[in-house]
């Protein structure tokens, strides 16, 4: 049975940072952040919005009235997540108007979650229980505040929902082949709700070693050996920062070729960079890079077709790693088209860093408090110009402990 993607869409926050006033508020090098990490703006979650409303804003557009009582599995990945004990997922399910009958759960595990419950739905489909209906995935994760650190720069927030379903109109996933690699190791962390910590180094290094680990558990499925660079068209890479693809593309490289310096370039700009087109603008998306890589590169690759397979790679500190290939749907670059990723992208409000820091010092200062009431004020009434009437979710505050949400 065929099992994949039927539609996806991003949100991606409303309000963007360029690196440029960022690097010159810290006295950092811009090209070191533009050229090497390859990033050039993030996405900035405002104050009236959390996880829950990019969940649900993310997969509004994909509900519609013909698939709303199709939908029998909902599944929400993060690790951002705004309740120790109730699943975002039953909010998904509320406020998208999703039928009580529905299996819904949140997922956990680090950047990874995405691609955990993409593969949970995809063997639900594939396993004949769905009888036709279809699953909701969704990858919703903000920041924490870090400001004046080091690993500032690569950070951002968004959101991306897919329908998954046997209509992979989008992508449909080899569901035989597929390699994974865990061990344990602690290289990232948010030991609570407050903090998001760890070693870049390590999980550097980790990730490469779960590459090599999974993409050679990859080879020891397939029936023969494979030719790395013909088997696949295109490559997508779980993205932290954007320059970390380049070193994963290079390690796979260096596994069945020999090429100096220009010819390794040449051949990521040929077979990855395009997957960087979005990510470069919104930062660090954590579990849902991998999938907005996939739009960047059915948004520019002018040279990929319906049935030309790629590979795509997903990384979670922890950790947990999956190398896997696809098939490019029959109305892949038409789905991807209409996202319109790239206008939302630029509809963003620009933000000073006085008012970057502003938003973060906010968000922050209200994390388990038992009663708080974000304001919509500010930002050249950014709320009323943006949000009013425009039927997006909103976070309303919290009275005793308990969210409230609303529509704007």
């Amino acid at each position: 049975m065929k099992a994949g993607i039927e539609n996806l869409n991003v949100y991606p926050c409303t309000f963007a940072l360029e690196m440029k006033r960022l690097c010159e508020a810290r006295g950092h090098a811009v090209a070191d952040i533009r050229d090497t990490m390859m990033i050039d703006e993030r996405s900035v979650n405002a104050p009236w919005e959390d996880p829950v409303t990019m969940a649900v804003n993310a997969a509004l557009p994909l509900v519609t009235d013909d698939n709303r009582s199709k939908i029998s599995l909902v599944i929400v990945a993060s690790e951002s997540g705004v309740d120790q004990e109730k699943p975002m997922s039953t909010w998904v399910q509320r406020y998208l108007g999703l039928t009580p009958n529905v299996r819904n759960f949140e997922l956990k595990h680090a950047c990874y979650g995405a691609t955990a419950g993409l593969r949970m739905a995809l063997g639900w489909v594939a396993s004949g229980m769905a009888r036709g209906d279809k699953a909701l995935v969704i990858s919703t994760d903000q920041s924490r505040m870090h400001l004046g650190k080091p690993w500032e720069f690569v950070m951002g927030a968004g959101a991306t929902a897919m329908i998954v379903s046997d209509q992979p109109d989008v992508l449909e996933v080899e569901l035989h082949k597929s390699g994974v690699h865990t061990e344990e190791v602690s290289d990232l962390t948010r030991p609570t709700s407050r903090v998001e910590t760890g070693n870049s180094e390590t999980s550097l290094l980790s990730y490469l070693d779960a590459l090599e680990g999974a993409y050679s558990n990859y080879l020891e499925r397939l029936p023969e050996p494979i030719d790395f660079d013909a088997y696949f068209v295109k490559n997508i890479y779980h993205a932290p920062f954007g320059g970390m693809t380049l070193r994963a593309h290079r390690a796979l490289l260096r596994r069945s070729k020999k090429l100096g310096k220009d010819e390794t370039l040449a051949h990521f700009a040929n077979k990855t960079q395009r997957s960087l087109a979005h990510l470069r603008r919104m930062g660090g998306t954590y579990g849902s890079s991998t999938f907005i890589g996939l739009l960047g590169m059915l948004d520019g690759a002018d040279d990929l077709a319906s049935g030309d397979r790629i590979s795509m790679f997903s990384y979670g500190s922890g950790a947990c790693a999956e190398f896997y290939s696809a098939l490019v749907g029959p109305r892949a670059k038409e789905l991807a088209r209409d996202v319109g990723l790239g206008a939302k992208l630029a509809a963003r409000r620009a933000l000073t860093v006085r008012e970057y820091e502003d938003i973060e010092r906010e968000r922050t200062c209200w994390i388990d408090q038992g009663d708080f009431a974000p304001s919509t004020a500010g930002f050249d009434d950014w709320y009323e110009r943006r949000y009013r009437g425009q039927h997006l979710l909103v976070f309303q505050g919290i009275e005793d402990h308990y969210r409230k949400y609303g529509w704007s």
